[in-house]
């Protein structure tokens, strides 16, 4: 994939912010097309509906979201699947941690590790720049060296970090944080609570 003219911008600060009303009938009624989200060609969502997170964890502002996307997660249940797709943007470091994600879901570690590799790379200033540190990493949060060299070495592993950026290219992806509904709505506007943003989220499921 083509090296992404990738920016970091905070998700809660995109423009065309608006109050929102209490209710959700009235929330929905004020959503527009052009204001709210945009309809793009997108990616094929096996499982839907769908709220799909584009990050990176060496994108401060990802980090900085994480409380308030997290929330939303929690408020959206059972009701809307939720999926990350960890953006590369053609830079090493960013690669890395590519494979730092596709690590954790192969060894089932996500919920264990998300939050690690964030405080590494953004509150420790510790970047992964060699694939043996991000086994070194797992294997300090309890994985077996092997089971990671394994991992990191397979043919999935490449196959899923080309799926990654190829998801992000079929997106439009142009920064990060984006949150992308169904695989065709995105966000060029969120509300500035969990309530509110999974209202939206819902709002475009429901499409």
């Amino acid at each position: 994939m083509s090296t992404l003219n990738i920016i970091v911008r905070p998700l809660v600060s995109l423009a065309f912010g608006f109050i929102l009303s209490a209710s959700f009938t009235l929330q929905a009624a004020n959503f527009e097309e052009g204001k709210d989200y945009v309809t793009v060609t997108g990616i094929s969502e096996a499982q839907q509906p769908v709220l799909r997170e584009f990050f990176s964890y060496n994108c401060p502002h990802c980090y900085n979201q994480e409380p308030l996307i997290e929330s939303t997660v929690t408020l959206l249940g059972k009701e809307i699947h939720f999926e990350r797709t960890p953006v590369g943007a053609g830079r090493p470091s960013w690669q890395l941690s590519q494979l730092a994600y596709y690590v954790a879901q192969k060894l089932n570690m996500t919920k264990q590790t998300h939050g690690a590799i964030f405080k590494q790379i953004q509150v420790n200033a510790e970047q992964f720049t060699r694939p043996e540190q991000v086994k070194a990493f797992f294997v300090s949060q309890g994985a077996k060296a092997e089971d990671v060299e394994a991992t990191i070495n397979s043919v999935d592993a490449q196959f899923t970090l080309m799926n990654y950026d190829s998801q992000a290219e079929l997106a439009g992806i142009k920064g990060v944080p984006s949150l992308l509904v169904n695989g065709r709505y995105m966000l060029t506007s969120t509300a500035h609570t969990p309530e509110e943003l999974a209202a939206l989220v819902k709002f475009l499921a429901a499409k």
